[in-house]
């Protein structure tokens, strides 16, 4: 019994679309991520263009071999740059396989729709809600059904590539999925046959059709005014054209009356071996449909094609046709089927004989290159290959046809290598603007400029009149319009000159490409080490030395290849201490002695003059101020500031700096900033005198609010002078009855709630928000407090939208909320206001404002959409002051400009930051190890946009977040680029450094062999290239290559193991050593590989001068050369013996003195041995075999021996394995290459061969085995009592028993590693899963009672829940054929024994209202944070 967790999202880029989404004139862009949708808008800003070691221009590049000339620091212009801020993202139960835009005649938006295609042949159609702010699903359409399946050896729908291609005119979209299977979907468009009569007496000439034709018209017209689409059909490729037998790719084509596509085939399978034979087989024909008749027709065929043609790319005008896209040569075709082509390298012309261009100096390889052009009525397009590197393809072109193309390299000086490693997608997002997702690196907004481009702006500048001011974006579309106008048919009728590549100096320089912005990418993930974290400065006791451990795993590939560090709490950088007695709370000020400028540039700009303190100390309560030096912070003395006046509540500044208010229980004081006090405003009551204790203040200049524990407000203003003065109320606000509230200045607007218009102020857009005692939601735009422009009594019931009509029956249901905060979260390019609520239970809710059509007017209301928060299910113990008097909670603050984030700080136990980036949306990420009283911004010449914070009485801390790291996860990340691939990464703890396996790639040349003598004849210059690999060592501390062991030539790491080794056969002493297991593919594939186990030893030498870092050394003290690749490696059993995974066998060996290896056990394995581990502390190992499936054994020492123990019932591809155990029970899970994940269970006390054949249970005894946790040293050998009857899962012919299948649970993402982690607090361990597609998942064993509550609430939450696209989540997670199913233990069906828990359903739980928890049951809030909430890695990463 298990749960399934995601710890981050996916990173990889897999499609990207661009289109106006939001509304009809919005610019946005759809990206998916394997089963992650976001949507983005586009932002455009003026940021300083700079070198690479921008992070924010351009990719983070490291090198960690000490400084280069990429990585200094060069300022440059302030240049307009697009920056991607995310407009929502969904949670998808599928995995998109294409991205499409359709064009429909009415939507809720007026924009156009998504369509988008998923895994096992299904269609979502979807557009954006404006009244719900959220995408809403149309229609789903699903084309996987039995009669669909061709021939029986045909392989089913699943394991063959599906994706999408539509009508430029949104038409109709086409769907290939299976063999040879294409699904048609029409769509009803003004003027097309499905719409309207077909008849025009200028095209068809025509007679008008009879009155049959015209009420089946009609009826049509009725239909489309209640779908947007048509009936969908399903075609065979062999009826559209019998020449389609063995189809490659299609997409559809511009400028065609009808909807037409080009379709690239063959009439016979393409065969690299038969390639004397299969050379010219492919053809491209283009065919027209019949949307009415359901019929085709070919167009036109171009036939005896290259082989290796495997994309068509349809162009528009001004080019127009298609092109073919081969990994030799790029071959156009117009409408005419005349063709053109070039042959990128030598090997263009030598495999195929259609006549192409020579450009074989390019020397491109073109395999999974991507083409985009380059703006829509641009004659070129960007070539993006595979190792990121940029090419021009220009044409020739004569009147409307293309006579030739030519394509040239970008230079690296021009951003020819702005991309890092190959793209997977591009999607053109404006004029000079394009998206390029990647699966290997970041995903980049890439932006380009020309010479010539320049030159016409200076020339229509200069034409502008000299006092008419312009924005940057609007100048640049004006200039680009008033090009446009002559580049019509003239521009049309001018020739592009056709030169070889070699002889275009002139064109070198007119591209210049620039990174705008990036999205992170931790993808794939192919290794994973978990070290101890370094302190940050061992000799400084200042510096808090962090817990847990470190994770770090490798991600990308080629440029792009590095490190990142995943860590779940944030950990600051501890700049300087001070020493307080008692304190407990703190504020930063910083003041102005004139009150000229804005406060916004006060606070960003203005550094810190003071900190005032609290501090409580039996019983007595006192307030300091200190002023801040470089060097200390000193009290304030000989002013007007008394220390004896009592706690301080909260301190701001007003009058734009130049006046402190300082607010106390009983009081306010404000003072000069010299601290002269300027006035006194007390909270007596002068009619009833009453004095009411200020619990909270909220500030926005020139207003204070203030919460009293009475539940009433006062609302004060300072005047010119700087003096209070109380804001008269309303009759409504005199009743009282307010727990919480905020000040808000709504600079932007984004709220657009009406001022009274008899009320003119020049204060500014100032709201204040109120959190009434029955739990409702009250605006007031200041200074009016008469009415509220708007009010939501549904607040407490958290509904998933807040309206102010909304209103539900039951309100017992309603959430205890105490706390309301109003502020503006984000980075330095985007902000935007959040509502952030916090519960008694110190529950955080987000919601976010957005203005809800009403009707089909233009008018707007303001409406609360509530944000998914997976961490809003952990309870913790809040902060409370120590006096009696006062039991409040420590409220949230809002900290702005912190190292360029807006953020929000929940101080307490468990001490929370809310962050948010423009990219991502709000993060709760831990702070710290130890609880924090308070914390507060601070800006100062040492603490630039820091903290201060205290986490203890009596110690102030001043700190920074961490360097470089990233938020947008929930983890707090670090990422560093290598710029070469890492396959394999491991921890050695007694030198805190990470040993890695890295390789590059270099060209192969066929050696010297007398027995080959044709191999001397070798002459082509464009070499293949292998992979060589290096062992290099990194040092934790500093984070640099202090050694590196070079190996042989196409010899690559392929597992790095630190492992506690026996060294000495006689003394019996162990030593942590590294163990390396390689490949050798030397030779090509006529000869078998072979490997190497290497043994290295960290030793200590003397380091370099001014490097103390070097002082450590790889000694290599073993090695051993074997037969097949050393796949994996572990240490087994007790006495510190080696585990290898070696060809076909997995051997046991030991280390001789000598510098051997020793073997003392083997067994054979079957084909491919992908991971072998041992249990540690015991002789249990498992083996996993790419193809046979997943092996326990146990291992002897007396005699030495592996024995095996059971094996899984089926063939499972496996690719990762690992232990799970649990109390008294040993699972083994096991992850297949179809992202499923296998739970298996040896339990020999129980019958389960009951559950898989018919067989008497008297005819098996199985004897007990002792508790996985404990030594099992030596094992006793199962026995069975032999059985005659030789069935099928007999144990006597399955040569030992079967492992008892408990679930299969489907997971989106590609598993790579399975990690046993420690187990905190003395639970059961976790397991931890990295993916190629850069997302971290957790499967956590559950108790009984725990299981048993979640199971129930994932029913509920799959009949109350709405899911994206609507898609299945239980279908999703169902693995068809799994011999766990048939046992009733498949998936989420939980059956007798229980399945996986479903933790991204299960979190889901606050996402509906408070009313729906009633229903789905209280008190499951532990359970889910037990369960689901990540618990398995607190306190371990």
């Amino acid at each position: 019994m298990q749960s399934f967790t995601e710890l981050t999202p996916p990173t990889t880029v897999t499609h990207s679309l661009s289109l106006p989404f939001l509304s009809a004139s919005a610019n946005n862009l759809v990206i998916a991520k394997t089963s992650l949708l976001q949507i983005f808008s586009l932002k455009s800003v003026l940021h300083e263009t700079t070198n690479t070691s921008d992070p924010l221009v351009q990719p983070r590049r490291a090198s960690f071999h000490g400084p280069s000339a990429t990585g200094t620091h060069r300022h440059g212009d302030r240049a307009p740059t697009t920056k991607l801020v995310l407009i929502a993202q969904y949670e998808l139960s599928g995995v998109v396989t294409s991205l499409a835009r359709i064009k429909l005649q009415e939507s809720r938006s007026g924009g156009e729709a998504l369509l988008v295609s998923l895994r096992n042949a299904k269609l979502s159609l979807v557009e954006w809600d404006p009244e719900r702010y959220s995408i809403s699903t149309i229609s789903i359409h699903l084309y996987e059904r039995e009669d669909t399946q061709g021939s029986p050896w045909e392989p089913d729908a699943e394991d063959n590539v599906s994706y999408l291609s539509v009508d430029p005119r949104s038409r109709c979209a086409a769907l290939k999925f299976g063999e040879r299977h294409l699904a048609i979907l029409p769509f009803h468009q003004s003027g097309d046959d499905l719409v309207m009569d077909d008849y025009d007496s200028d095209v068809d000439d025509e007679e008008p059709k009879d009155s049959k034709s015209t009420e089946k018209k009609e009826e049509e017209v009725k239909q489309a005014t209640t779908t947007p689409y048509g009936a969908s059909f399903v075609l065979s490729t062999l009826a559209l054209d019998p020449s389609l037998l063995h189809p490659v790719h299609l997409a559809f084509l511009y400028e065609y009356r009808d909807p037409t596509f080009g379709v690239l085939s063959s009439q016979v399978a393409s065969s690299i071996s038969l390639l004397h034979e299969r050379r010219d087989i492919l053809s491209y024909t283009v065919i027209t449909l019949d949307m009415e008749q359901r019929a085709s027709t070919a167009l036109l065929s171009v036939t005896n094609l290259p082989y290796d043609l495997f994309a068509v790319v349809p162009l528009r005008l001004p080019i127009g046709g298609s092109l073919l896209i081969g990994g030799n040569e790029i071959i156009h075709v117009d409408q005419a089927g005349k063709t053109n082509g070039a042959a990128v390298n030598e090997f263009g012309r030598k495999s195929t004989s259609f006549p192409l261009a020579d450009q074989s100096d390019l020397e491109f390889r073109l395999e999974g290159c991507v083409i985009e052009q380059l703006g829509h009525d641009s004659s070129e397009l960007l070539l993006m290959m595979n190792n990121g590197e940029l090419a021009i393809v220009g044409f020739k072109i004569d009147g409307r046809s293309v006579s030739g193309l030519s394509i040239r390299r970008v230079p690296e000086s021009n951003g020819g290598f702005a991309l890092l490693a190959g793209p997977s997608c591009a999607s053109l997002i404006g004029r000079g603007r394009m998206f390029v997702g990647s699966e290997d690196a970041d995903s980049v907004v890439l932006g380009w400029s020309r010479k010539l481009d320049k030159l016409k702006r200076q020339r229509s500048i200069a034409e502008l009149d000299a006092d008419e001011e312009l924005e940057i974006t609007d100048m640049e579309d004006d200039i680009d319009d008033d090009d446009d106008l002559y580049s019509g048919a003239k521009a049309e009728a001018k020739a592009v000159e056709l030169v070889p590549s070699s002889e275009i100096p002139d064109q070198v320089d007119d591209y210049r490409f620039r990174v705008h912005d990036c999205l992170d990418n931790f993808g794939p993930m192919r290794s994973i080490a978990l070290g101890k974290p370094s302190p940050r400065s061992s000799t400084d006791s200042r510096h808090k030395k962090a817990t847990g451990l470190e994770l770090l795993v490798t991600s990308g590939r080629s440029r792009a290849g590095g490190l990142t560090t995943f860590r779940r709490r944030i950990n600051p950088r501890v700049l300087e201490q001070h020493l307080v007695p008692n304190v407990s709370r703190l504020w930063s000020v910083a003041v102005s002695k004139s009150s000229d400028g804005q406060a916004n540039d006060r606070q960003s700009e203005e550094l810190d003059n003071y900190i005032i303190t609290s501090t409580h100390s039996d019983g007595e309560q006192r307030s300091t101020a200190y002023t801040l030096t470089s060097k200390d912070i000193k009290e304030v003395q000989d002013t007007e500031f008394d220390p004896e006046a009592g706690a301080t509540i909260d301190v701001e500044t007003l009058s734009n700096g130049t006046r402190i208010v300082q607010v106390l229980a009983s009081e306010l004081r404000t003072f000069d900033p010299d601290f002269s006090l300027a006035q006194i405003f007390p909270m007596t009551d002068e009619a009833t005198g009453d004095e009411p204790r200020i619990l909270s203040a909220s500030f926005s200049d020139p207003f204070v609010l203030l919460i009293r524990d009475d539940e009433s407000i006062m609302v004060l203003r300072a005047d010119e002078s700087g003096d209070l003065d109380e804001v008269e109320q309303g009759d409504s606000l005199k009743l009282k009855g307010f727990r919480a509230g905020s000040l808000y200045e709504d600079a932007n607007d984004v709220f657009r709630l009406e001022a009274d218009a008899e009320i003119e102020d020049d204060a500014g857009n100032v709201l204040m928000f109120l959190l009434t005692g029955t739990g409702g939601l009250q605006i007031y735009r200041l200074p009016s407090l008469e009415q509220a422009v708007y009010q939501a009594d549904g607040l407490a019931l958290l509904p998933p939208f807040l309206t102010p009509d909304f209103t539900v029956r039951r309100t017992q249901a309603k959430e205890d909320l105490t706390e309301l905060l109003v502020t503006d979260l984000g980075d330095a390019f985007h902000k935007a206001p959040y509502l952030i609520l916090r519960s008694a239970t110190n529950d955080v809710i987000i919601y976010q404002p957005f203005q809800a059509p009403i009707g089909d007017t233009r008018d707007t209301i303001l409406h609360f959409l509530k944000m998914p928060n997976p961490s809003a299910s952990k309870t913790h113990r809040p902060m409370s002051y120590e006096d009696d008097e006062d039991p409040r909670q420590e409220p949230m603050r809002a900290i702005h400009d912190l190292n360029s984030y807006n953020t929000i700080f929940l101080p307490g136990d468990a001490p929370t930051f809310i962050i948010k980036s423009a990219s991502s949306p709000p993060q709760l990420i831990s702070f710290g190890e130890d609880s924090v009283q308070s914390l507060s911004r601070l800006n100062t010449s040492v603490c630039d946009r820091g903290f201060a914070y205290i986490d203890q009485p009596g110690k102030i801390i001043f700190a920074k977040l961490p360097a470089d790291c990233h938020y947008h996860t929930g983890w707090v990340t670090r990422k560093t680029t290598l710029g070469e691939d890492v396959h394999a990464i491991d921890y050695h703890e007694p030198s805190r450094s990470y040993v890695l396996g890295i390789s590059q790639k270099v060209d192969f040349k066929l050696p010297e062999d007398e027995t080959h003598p044709e191999w001397n004849a070798e002459s082509t210059s464009f070499l293949p290239q292998v992979e060589q690999g290096t062992v290099e060592l990194l040092d934790q501390q500093t984070w640099s290559i202090i050694d590196e062991f070079p190996l042989t030539t196409a010899e690559v790491v392929m597992c790095i193991k630190t492992l506690s080794l026996e060294i000495s056969e006689h003394t019996h002493t162990r030593q942590t050593l590294v163990t390396i297991g390689t490949a050798i593919t030397r030779g090509g594939e006529d000869l078998p590989v072979t490997g190497r186990i290497l043994v290295f030893n960290v030793i200590d030498v003397v380091p370099e001068p001014d490097r103390p870092e070097t002082g450590h050394k790889l000694k290599l003290i073993a090695q051993a050369e074997v037969k097949g690749a050393v796949t994996a490696l572990s240490e087994i059993g007790t006495q510190g013996f080696l585990l290898a995974a070696q060809g076909q066998k997995c051997m046991v060996r030991g280390l001789k003195e000598d510098g051997s290896l020793l073997p003392v056990a083997f067994m054979d394995m079957q084909c491919y041995t992908t991971v072998a581990k041992g249990l540690k502390g015991t002789g249990m190992c498992l083996m996993g075999d790419a193809v046979k499936g997943i092996w326990f054994a146990g291992y002897y020492e007396d005699p030495y021996q592996l024995r095996l123990f059971g094996k899984s019932t089926s063939h499972i591809e496996v690719l990762a394995a690992e232990f799970l155990p649990d109390g008294k029970n040993l699972y083994l899970v096991a992850a297949d290459a179809d992202s499923n994940i296998h739970v298996l269970q040896f339990d020999p006390e129980r019958e389960f061969l009951l559950l898989l054949s018919p067989l008497p249970s008297a005819l098996i005894t199985i004897p007990h085995i002792p508790s996985p946790t404990a030594s099992i040293l030596p094992l006793h050998p199962l026995k069975t009592t032999p059985i005659t009857n030789n069935h099928p899962t007999d144990p006597s012919t399955q040569t030992g028993h079967l492992l008892l299948p408990i679930s299969s649970f489907h997971t989106a993402s590609f598993p790579t590693t399975l990690t046993l982690l420690p187990s905190p607090q003395n639970t059961s361990p976790s397991l931890l899963l990295t993916s190629t597609t850069g997302s971290l998942s957790l499967l956590t064993p559950l108790p009984q009672p725990t299981h048993r509550t979640l199971s129930a609430l994932q029913s509920h939450l799959h009949s109350t829940l709405s899911y994206t696209l609507g898609l299945n989540p239980r279908a999703f997670r169902y693995v068809e054929g799994s011999d766990a199913n048939a046992a009733g233990g498949g998936g989420i069906s939980a059956g007798n024994r229980g399945g996986v828990i479903d933790g991204m359903v299960v979190r889901r739980w606050m996402e509906g209202g408070r009313w729906r928890w009633w229903e789905g049951g209280m008190g499951v809030g532990g359970c889910v944070a037990e369960g689901v909430g990540g618990r398995g890695v607190e306190g371990v990463v």
